[in-house]
């Protein structure tokens, strides 16, 4: 098992930064924004409290929760004209720094591809280094599902996006960054996992998580190091 002092020197040699998006990237809980939007908040946001916990299975709370919710392609355009993500202190210029230096940044979240290609666009990254599930609609826009089939639909999906990423593109070093147990699950086969506490605080993960930074300003620093 990595020490602190190998993690950091993985971080300040990797090929590539995955980023959960939900509570790490942006200070919101998309699915949660959306449920508020659509009149059923409180019953979705204790749904992802237990996602997050890693009580239930991932795609478990996710149906259920789009259940609830089953949000229009209007209701979800709406959403992202009215009340846009916003982003995290700190995850502009630590993406903007990455960049700099040729690291290869991607999103890899559990929440919507329409939502996190937002976000991409704002901190130049490309839509192509999003990976998010997908919502699906009729032709008069009502909800119809999701795509079952987009590995960040289950538990353990975003590792699989990792080993995606390792065989696509061969990097050597992966990190994942992020707030939940599904960001914690990602590493291995990620070779580095930096646990998020931010915006908020999961116990699972501040517990188990060898490296745990709350400001983003922290992992800059580590670059300015080297």
């Amino acid at each position: 098992m990595a020490s602190l002092m190998e993690l950091k020197e993985i971080f300040r040699s990797a090929d590539a930064v995955c980023f959960d998006v939900d509570s790490t990237v942006i200070r919101e809980e998309g699915i949660d924004e959306l449920a508020k939007f659509c009149g059923v908040g409180d019953a979705v946001a204790e749904m992802t409290r237990r996602a997050m916990g890693g009580t239930v299975t991932f795609k478990a709370a996710l149906t259920a929760r789009l259940g609830l919710i089953r949000p229009s392609y209007e209701q979800v355009q709406k959403l992202i004209s009215d009340n846009p993500p916003q982003l995290t202190p700190g995850i502009r210029e630590l993406v903007s720094r990455l960049h700099q230096r040729g690291v290869q940044v991607f999103l890899v979240s559990g929440g919507f591809q329409s939502i996190v290609e937002h976000v991409a666009l704002q901190l130049n990254i490309p839509t192509t280094n999003v990976f998010a599930n997908r919502l699906k609609f009729y032709f008069n826009g009502e909800y119809a599902g999701f795509d079952e089939t987009q590995p960040t639909a289950e538990s353990g999906g975003k590792g699989k996006v990792i080993t995606h990423l390792k065989e696509q593109f061969h990097f050597k070093k992966v990190v994942m960054i992020g707030d939940g147990a599904t960001d914690m699950e990602a590493c291995p086969p990620g070779d580095c996992f930096i646990g998020f506490g931010g915006n908020v605080v999961r116990k699972q993960v501040k517990e188990k998580a060898k490296w745990y930074i709350t400001h983003f300003d922290e992992l800059l620093k580590e670059l300015e190091e080297r």
